[in-house]
């Protein structure tokens, strides 16, 4: 929603280290201003000073809270992927769980939360594979990846009115041959698997490329 009245936020950063001559560096923001609020995202407008000219300019943020997604791994070594509609593009894509942290949660306790949520599975135990910044030229915000290692059913899925989420369990082996083909294009989710695979499991051998 529009924020009807809402004030200038005065926020001013220093430049940050470096010299003069020495660029890039970070731009100086003169002032902040939070136009639109949703569920899931705000808009904010900010103006900043080029330190390379001196000049003003105006940037468009999207605001988030961070994000977080899990890469389920069953003992067998199956992955337990989700199939959902997606209305930015019209298709439904093949993806890991994930979501929102909300304000009361740590990163780990939402990869937990989205796991439980939309497949009915818990973990033996949740490692961190890092994060990263799905766009920092116009979003302020991070995606954590988590693996769930030793994921066993407890229940149902628990979707809310905006999910029709079915679950799909494929061999790790074929993940590569999945992003090959194109089965699985989500950016974020490919993001996920790379830590996974290079960072991860690195010694997996037999993959199916």
């Amino acid at each position: 929603m529009k924020q009807p009245g809402s004030k200038p936020i005065s926020r001013s950063r220093p430049a940050g280290p470096g010299t003069a001559e020495s660029y890039p560096r970070p731009w100086r923001v003169i002032s902040s201003t939070r136009d639109y609020s949703y569920r899931v995202f705000g808009i904010r407008t900010d103006r900043a000073l080029s330190p390379r000219t001196g000049r003003e300019h105006s940037f468009y943020i999207l605001e988030s809270s961070p994000w977080v997604n899990v890469i389920p791994l069953t003992p067998e070594q199956d992955v337990v992927l989700v199939r959902q509609y997606r209305h930015g593009t019209g298709q439904v894509t093949l993806e890991i769980p994930g979501g929102l942290v909300e304000d009361s949660d740590t990163p780990e306790k939402a990869a937990e939360r989205e796991l439980l949520e939309e497949t009915g599975y818990r973990a033996s135990e949740v490692l961190s594979l890092g994060a990263v910044h799905p766009n920092p030229a116009i979003q302020n915000n991070q995606c954590h990846t988590f693996l769930a290692k030793d994921v066993f059913p407890v229940g149902p899925q628990r979707q809310d009115e905006r999910e029709d989420i079915e679950v799909v369990l494929r061999p790790v082996k074929v993940i590569p041959r999945l992003i090959r083909d194109g089965e699985i294009t989500h950016a974020l989710v490919l993001a996920a698997f790379y830590r996974f695979f290079m960072e991860y499991r690195s010694d997996l051998s037999g993959m199916v490329i």
